[in-house]
């Protein structure tokens, strides 16, 4: 199956909102109609009460990623298992418009999508798609974007688990301010001596007037 395009959906719903900023992208039914991408069919279910809904299952997408973010692998796991139960997917084998070199159709799996409404096709598929990375590579592999006020979520698909930042906008921008507030600590540390140069050069003019063994 095409585990990253189908666990991209909850990644694209959840980043329509930036909480510690103050905004929210998901704010019309042309906005939720975007989140489909390529699969225009679907979109066009797309209603107002659309948006309201939206919004619900992508609270409770957010709340999948900042299990796992804190390391809570079983409410990760648990908040997902929510989800599967409520919008359960149609597995079907399709073909597409993808054929090979004898003009035979590529077979492959498909999710396919709730034909009820556009918020329970969504989140089937993106619920579904978000469990098959957690249990293929790891709840660890969820995560949320560590340069503050961001916090948008990526799924981490690096070598050696490293990633730590939704885009390299943000990883530039950690990497700028972390240099400045070294810098910034750098200048006001004390100097390692304990004493500077001129009360070094008083304590020298006066002479070491401290009491010896002897107290005198």
């Amino acid at each position: 199956m095409e585990l990253a395009y189908y666990s991209d959906y909850a990644v694209r719903l959840v980043n329509t909102e930036e909480p510690d900023r103050g905004k929210d992208a998901l704010t019309s039914v042309e906005a939720v109609r975007e989140l489909f991408g390529a699969n225009q069919s679907a979109a066009r279910r797309a209603a107002e009460a659309d948006v309201t809904r939206f919004r619900g299952v992508r609270a409770r997408l957010r709340a999948v990623f900042e299990a796992a973010d804190t390391g809570d692998e079983t409410l990760a796991v648990d908040l997902l298992n929510s989800l599967l139960l409520e919008f359960p997917v149609s597995p079907q084998i399709s073909g597409h418009d993808h054929r090979d070199d004898d003009g035979r159709p590529l077979w492959h799996m498909h999710l396919a999508d709730h034909p009820s409404n556009a918020t329970a096709g969504y989140a089937a598929i993106a619920a579904m798609g978000l469990a098959f990375h957690l249990t293929e590579y790891g709840v660890d592999r969820l995560g949320l974007c560590e340069a503050a006020p961001c916090r948008n979520a990526y799924l981490d698909t690096s070598t050696n688990r490293s990633r730590r930042y939704c885009s390299d906008r943000c990883a530039t921008r950690a990497n700028v301010a972390a240099y400045r507030a070294r810098k910034r600590l750098e200048a006001d540390r004390p100097d390692s001596t304990g004493l500077t140069a001129d009360s070094a050069q008083r304590s020298s003019a006066n002479g070491d007037r401290r009491p010896g063994p002897s107290g005198r």
